[in-house]
């Protein structure tokens, strides 16, 4: 039982560590922007990858507006499969986007960071919105 009252403070710190380090990196675009481009780069590719970094970001500030609109209804706060995942995977993404920021990663990068660890948990938590509030069932 420890275990299972243990996944809902697990859950809040490990989305907010995320959430925390994605806009640290918003901040501090600029490394991670030169760190995409060849030695000799023209002002147009600076501006291609500048771009594409802050829509990246900006997608993954919307996957958070939805897991923290799921954790704090309560739909999912309670839902242990969805706590174990998006525990898993917003730990990964807090040590893997640390490790982007230091290591100066290429933004190719970031999309496997996306797609694995932000897309896939949002993804889950509106099945769990569709199942309780379209299909007006209990939560898995």
């Amino acid at each position: 039982m420890a275990v299972i009252s243990s996944l809902l403070p697990s859950r809040f710190l490990t989305l907010t560590a995320h959430l925390v380090i994605v806009i640290t990196i918003f901040w501090s675009r600029e490394n991670n922007v030169l760190a995409c481009l060849p030695m000799d780069y023209t002002q147009d590719q600076y501006n291609a990858a500048d771009t594409e970094l802050i829509v990246a970001l900006s997608v993954t500030l919307g996957m958070f507006v939805i897991e923290f609109a799921g954790f704090f209804s309560g739909i999912s706060m309670f839902n242990n499969t969805q706590s174990v995942l998006s525990l898993a995977a917003h730990c990964s993404a807090s040590v893997s986007l640390s490790l982007f920021v230091t290591q100066k990663w290429e933004c190719t990068s970031y999309w496997y960071i996306f797609g694995f660890c932000s897309a896939l948990p949002a993804f889950t938590e509106i099945i769990i919105f569709i199942a309780v509030l379209g299909l007006k069932r209990k939560p898995l």
